[in-house]
Parts: structure tokens; sequence; C-alpha cells
């Protein structure tokens, strides 16, 4: 019924075109690394040159490419940087995308401190790192294109109809597609905060399997949203997961540290850096979350820092009406944590202030997905059929859930 059920971890068919005839074979082990095992001794010696964006580039190479969606006035398009390392040896393609929001900068600097140290004589496989999606959000210091619309709500876009769609239409089919795996940088949205997070949809075994490799560090079941990169990567067969770190508009160097260590031990895991992967022991935390809203309008203040564990009850932060100088007191409905919240501003009823997030397991994730199936499956054959949504349709928590 969904296309990614049939989700394969990492695609492999255009690693090497010596051995398409015999491609090497992934296998995944909890716990362990990723493992290629080439056809034959001689594989790892073999690694083919990759075309992107019209340019080879050729093993144990560094090139910083350009990328444009033609959306621009040709004359002073000076197109979106793509940095490129390809290894001396095979491997899978990792694709790391920042500022897909033009606001969002901490994913920008993460890229930076991924790609540019990687030492090609070591790499196994091609990291392609693209700093900035959104060049006219960022240079505007604005989440949106030029239109006001939200890029990534448009994936993997079409070659008609709105620009947003355009531009992600020739993103995805001209970066994306080269991808063997995705990790899509964010911050949160609107004033909002988020506590270092994996956002991945631990119902489908694979990619749970993947998560793992980014080791210590809070993943947060998630399920894309429509039009999201990560949803359009998924239907198309590349292992995705959104990392949410920070604040917009500014660069939150601690949350950086984290991002970049998740990374480069889901590279080890990968078996794509030399060094033996250490993330094994210890295990990320796996949970499920939901969002706290005010009830009331006013100026509100957070009492709670990122991470806290809360109890049921708590008083997480107050809302005070400027004028009439009542306040409103906003307490935890359950025992969880603070993986996100607003920060200190003006809010309205019903403005998303508090992320919390209850501990679960990716079994748990899978069990519960499964019986939702069987239900659907139940009221569709009692309906006559599946109900038709009309299109370009979100959920509630869209904005505050992808980026």
């Amino acid at each position: 019924m969904k296309k990614y059920l049939a989700l394969v971890l990492l695609p492999i068919s255009a690693w090497a075109t010596e051995i398409v005839d015999n491609p090497p074979k992934v296998t995944v082990k909890s716990h362990e690394s990723i493992k290629i095992e080439p056809p034959n001794a001689h594989a790892e010696e073999v690694k083919s040159n990759l075309t992107l964006l019209g340019t080879t580039i050729k093993p144990n190479s560094f090139r910083t490419l350009s990328w444009s969606s033609e959306q621009s006035f040709t004359g002073i398009d000076l197109g979106t940087p793509v940095l490129v390392a390809s290894g001396a040896r095979p491997g899978p393609t990792l694709c790391l995308t920042a500022a897909v929001h033009g606001d969002e900068l901490n994913g920008i600097e993460i890229t930076r401190q991924v790609v540019h140290p990687l030492d090609t004589k070591k790499l196994k496989g091609t990291v392609i790192g693209v700093p900035i999606v959104n060049l006219d959000g960022f240079h505007n210091s604005s989440r949106y294109l030029k239109d006001r619309r939200d890029l990534n709500r448009y994936f993997p876009g079409s070659t008609e109809g709105a620009s947003a769609s355009r531009i992600a239409h020739s993103f995805f089919s001209q970066v994306i597609t080269h991808c063997d795996a995705l990790v899509d940088l964010h911050t949160g949205s609107f004033y909002r905060t988020n506590l270092p997070q994996i956002r991945a949809d631990l119902s489908h075994p694979p990619l749970a399997e993947f998560s793992r490799g980014f080791g210590d560090i809070t993943i947060v079941q998630s399920k894309a949203s429509a039009g999201t990169l990560r949803g359009a990567a998924m239907e198309h067969g590349i292992p995705a997961v959104t990392m949410e770190l920070g604040a917009p508009m500014s660069l939150d160097l601690d949350s950086v540290s984290v991002g970049v260590a998740a990374i480069k031990r889901l590279m080890r895991s990968m078996d794509m850096l030399p060094e033996p992967y250490r993330g094994g022991n210890v295990q990320p935390i796996y949970v499920e979350s939901f969002w706290l809203r005010s009830d009331h309008s006013g100026i509100f203040v957070s009492n709670v820092a990122l991470g806290a564990s809360i109890k049921k009850g708590d008083i997480l932060g107050t809302v005070t009406d400027p004028v009439t100088n009542a306040a409103f007191r906003v307490r935890a409905e359950s025992n969880s944590t603070v993986i996100g919240k607003a920060i200190n501003q003006f809010v309205y009823p019903g403005f998303a202030v508090f992320h919390l997030a209850i501990n679960t397991t990716p079994e748990q994730v899978e069990q519960k997905q499964h019986q939702e199936d069987i239900q659907e499956g139940t009221k569709e054959a009692l309906d006559g059929g599946p109900e038709v949504e009309g299109g370009d349709v979100e959920s509630d928590d869209a904005e505050e859930m992808d980026g």
C-alpha cells in the first residue's frame, strides 16, 4: 500500500559499473557495522567514476560543484555549492543536505565540519554535502523561497506548476537520486528550539536499524509529512532521516558538535571511515512524541530546559496577559522528557510550546503500526474502499514536526 514498504537499505546500483553484473551484497546485523561484501577479491580496488551535475568525479578526489534550478535570472544565478568527497575505495553514497529552510544555520556548519576534513584516501564510498539548499531563503534570512512557499512541502516536485515544485524536482532529480542514504539537517521552526534528535519512521525495520548507527542520540518516531525531502527520498527507496537540533537564525556550537559526532558514528557503522564503529555499546534513546499547546495568548516564559525529565502536574512555563496581568500556568499532562520548546515570546491559543516525549522501542513502534494497518484494512473493507483525500493535506503538526 505504501511505496516504501519495500525499502531496501543502501541501494547500490550506481556504485561501480565494472561489477554491475555481480553487485556487492549488503548485510545488516544489529549493533554491527553495515558491511559491503565484494563479489571478488579485487572489487575493493576498483571504484568507478561518479557523474554528478554533468561532472565526472574520479575516486580519491574532492570537488566543489554547483547546482542550479534554472528558476532565477541566468545571468546572475550563482548556483548552490555541492561538496563531493569521493573515496579511493567503493562504498555507499551518503548525502547531507542543510538549509532547505534558509534560516536554519546549524546544518550548514555540521556539513562543513563533516565533509571538508574527510581524507579521500581512507574514505570508502562518497559523501555529497549541500550546505545551503535554499540559497534564496538564506540570502533573505528567511525560511521560505521568494514566493513565500516552503520548499520542504514540494518534494519530489515536478517540471510544471509552482516555482517551488520545479526547484524541488530539479534538486531531487539531479542530486538526491544519486544518494544511497540521506541525512536532512534542520532546526526548530518559528522561534522554537530542539534537543539534538533524529526523526525516523521506526515502523520500517531497515530504517530502524539504520538509525542505530547514529549511536548516542535521541531517535524520535516520526512519519514523514507529504512533500518533505525525507518522505520523497523514502518513497524513492532511499533510507532517509531528519536531524533536528537547535533553533533558527542562530549558530549553536554545542548542538553542532553533537550532530557532527552522530554523523561520524553513522559513517563508521556504514564502514565508510577507517576507524572502528564505537557506537554499539551506547544505543540511541527511542521515543514517541507529542506537542503541548497553549490555551491562552500572552507572553510565554519557559521554566524548563531541553532534555529535562518532567512529571505529570509539573509547571513547565507561564503565559501572561500583558494587559490584564493574568498569568496562566502550563502544566505537564504526563511523565515525559522535553525534546523541544518555544523560545520565550508572545503566543496565541493553540501555539505549540513544548515538544514532549515518552520512551519506546522500534519493536513497539512496528507492532503499533501493524495493528493500525490491520484496523485501517478492516475499515476500508467495511466502507468499500480506501478514503480519498484532497491534495496538499498536511498534519496539524506539519510545521513543528518536519523542520
